[in-house]
């Protein structure tokens, strides 16, 4: 029987939390770009709480936090596959990689710009506040 005509059952469905997880270890522990993006998350929740935020304000950050989270375990998964089908270096693979490694750039920067427009002017008004 294959997989698509098993039971449904909660108790595996409850062990494929279990590989996620193992993935997330894997991800934290092997890749410093994770890890980099996980401390500007960190940061970013820290002024969050000291500039109060939004729900509104709460969503967009945390919706773009795991926007980069998630682009960067995709382009780590595309790395790890294609460095197991072709060890060797290899033109198609580089540019492959290359085109996983720019959409966390992207996300990245679209990241920065939601920062940038949530938290500029807070900063601003607190300046601006210390200043009287």
């Amino acid at each position: 029987m294959n997989s698509k005509q098993q039971k449904f059952s909660i108790k595996k469905r409850l062990k494929s939390f279990t590989y996620a997880f193992n993935g997330l270890w894997v991800i934290v522990k092997e890749e410093h770009n994770f890890r980099i993006h996980l401390f500007a998350a960190l940061f970013v929740v820290v002024a969050g709480f000291f500039f109060s935020l939004t729900v509104l304000e709460w969503c967009v950050v945390i919706f773009a936090i795991g926007f980069v989270f998630s682009l960067e375990i995709i382009n780590s998964a595309i790395e790890n596959i294609s460095d197991f089908v072709s060890p060797d270096r290899n033109v198609a693979i580089k540019k492959i990689k290359d085109i996983s490694a720019a959409a966390v750039l992207v996300g990245a920067f679209t990241a920065l710009i939601i920062g940038f427009l949530i938290f500029i002017p807070k900063i601003v008004a607190l300046i601006s506040i210390l200043d009287n």
